[in-house]
């Protein structure tokens, strides 16, 4: 019998097999199925803040509950993946509920805000942004090392528009309602088709503004208003219609009525002052006095009138397990009602105010923006207010917006919008944005799509919009339950994927490729914006690009 000679393997073959076999598999993973310790072989073990590995998903899979408030995991900056200028892949189970009393949050991020450098990934979900809700469970992932952001690009003007009254990202558009207020004209709601160019959904009804929109299950809604145009110093509009109402999106041109606004004890309303989504269900509030107050959808053309704090309340937004609304009936707002009574959350802010227009959450804290002298406002965690300062000279704070890890703000009388820096420290982003003729111009509403921050103005009624650092949206609803998200930087271009299907992919080849390096830790489940509620499992970072193929085999393995 022929013997095979036995062969020792050298010692740098095995060693580089080692290596090739370390740089293919994650830097870090961690099942967060019991907890948040690593499982690469890497030991960057996570501080666990708050998070509970003893309350499994909703369908029994242990996973990390994520209360959306407080709880996040941090790995130690000097644990932490490398992720500088080269690729990476950040790979992730999350199960969200469908019906939430707050944002979903932010999945993860190592950002440092003081130098605009790091990575942002999460589930933008904004609402009180202005009358609108313009974002309602998208997915967004940013790169950036302070990288442009102060050059606005304008998006051209929808129809006859004066006012730009709000957005609503879905099914992959960008949607803008408008206030048209001629003697022949009335609000319409168009579809950003690129460029300078909006295509006409049509008018709901006769009056001269639709001034909400929202997306709520998986439909696109529209609230349409009386707008006094001269409480923007314009000339009184001869079209003197009622609004508030809400019509459903059929397509083209085609509107369902849903229903009007109205009660017993504050009469039918003829305007519009926001609409949201809170636990699951579509909330609208009016502008004016007539039908003041909240109003929850019944399905069909009913309404159920959920009372009033005594003023007005507008522009809902979801935070933390209750609706806060604005009021625009001095000392102002916010109020909080929490679906069965009101309470006055906004007695410590100092200076007090007389109006206050927009939410934004920063940092897992809810901000507020206001009028007459411009400030913004931080509620603490024990409900105090924090003083975040004033942008320029200005009277008013209008849409506000957490973007690629940087909270901007609209403005009047000049329509400026302003980057925070923190403190009370605000950066003018560019220029004047609406240079019409008039006393007033206004940056009012925001909205974020195919990875850039749009702004909307009075009185030309014209879009703009801008990229900081290097962005990418998946501008669809995320479909409650599980999911597997992945993201991946691969040089000058980002892609994400969802359940092993890339969704949406951006590339900027002309830009210099991005060094994001910082010295901040990584932190899970929460991130500039605000903290990720539901559950986790199975996070994964390579220190590279992951191939479509091996994106397919990670979701298919399923915790394999």
């Amino acid at each position: 019998m022929t013997r095979t000679p036995f062969r020792l393997v050298p010692l740098f073959v095995l060693l580089s097999a080692f290596c090739a076999a370390a740089e293919s598999g994650p830097a870090g993973f961690w099942r967060l199925d019991a907890d948040s310790l690593d499982s690469s072989g890497n030991a960057r073990h996570a501080v666990n803040h708050g998070v509970r590995f003893d309350a499994p998903a909703p369908d029994g899979m242990p996973a990390a509950r994520f209360n959306g408030v407080d709880a996040f995991l941090e790995v130690p900056a000097e644990l932490a993946p490398r992720l500088g200028a080269d690729d990476f892949t950040l790979s992730l189970r999350v199960f969200t509920e469908a019906a939430l009393d707050d944002a979903p949050g932010d999945l993860l991020g190592k950002y440092d805000p003081d130098t605009r450098t790091g990575v942002n990934f999460s589930l933008p979900t904004f609402s009180g942004v202005s009358n609108s809700q313009p974002n309602h469970r998208n997915i967004h992932f940013g790169v950036d090392a302070a990288h442009r952001g102060d050059a606005w690009t304008d998006c051209g003007r929808p129809g006859n528009a004066v006012f730009v009254f709000g957005f609503a990202v879905h099914d992959d558009s960008l949607y803008a309602a408008t206030c048209e207020p001629g003697e022949r004209e009335s609000g319409h709601v168009y579809r950003y088709a690129g460029g300078t160019a909006w295509e006409d959904c049509g008018s709901p009804d006769g009056s001269n503004a639709v001034a909400a929109l929202a997306v709520h299950d998986g439909r696109l809604y529209a609230g349409t208003s009386r707008y006094d145009t001269t409480g923007s110093a314009l000339d009184a509009s001869p079209n003197t219609t009622p609004g508030g109402a809400v019509y459903r999106h059929e397509g083209g041109k085609e509107w369902t009525f849903c229903g009007r606004l109205e009660n017993p004890e504050t009469g039918a309303a003829a305007t519009m002052g926001g609409m949201a989504v809170f636990r699951g269900e579509l909330y609208a509030t009016t502008l004016k006095q007539e039908g003041f107050g909240l109003y929850r959808y019944l399905g069909g053309e009913a309404w159920e009138y959920c009372g009033n704090p005594g003023r007005r309340v507008l522009n809902p937004c979801a935070f933390n397990g209750a609706l806060y609304m604005v009021s625009y009936d001095a000392p102002g707002g916010p109020f909080r009602y929490d679906g069965a009574g009101w309470s006055y959350a906004g007695g410590g802010i100092h200076p007090p105010i007389h109006q206050d227009y927009a939410f934004a959450a920063l940092g897992g804290r809810l901000h507020v923006s206001t009028w007459p002298e411009a400030r913004v406002y931080r509620m603490e965690p024990g409900g105090e207010w924090t003083e975040c300062g004033r942008p320029g000279e200005e009277l008013e704070t209008m849409g506000m917006m957490v973007y690629n890890g940087k909270l901007y703000t609209g403005t009047l009388p000049s329509s400026v919008v302003y980057r925070y820096g923190g403190g009370r420290t605000w950066t003018p982003v560019g220029g004047q944005l609406d240079t019409a003729e008039g006393k007033y111009r206004r940056a009012w509403s925001m909205a974020l799509y195919r990875g850039k921050l749009f702004c909307g103005t009075l009185p030309s009624g014209k879009v703009f919009s801008l990229e900081a650092g290097l962005n990418v949206t998946h501008d669809r609803e995320l479909p409650p339950g599980w999911r597997h998200l992945a993201a991946v930087r691969r040089g000058n271009s980002l892609a994400l994927y969802v359940d092993g299907e890339p969704v949406a992919e951006h590339a900027d080849p002309d830009a210099p490729v991005l060094d994001i390096a910082n010295g901040q830790p990584l932190r899970i489940g929460f991130g500039a914006g605000d903290y990720f509620n539901g559950w986790m499992r199975e996070l994964r970072v390579y220190e590279r690009a992951l191939s479509a193929e091996e994106l397919r085999g990670v979701f298919g393995a399923g915790g394999k």
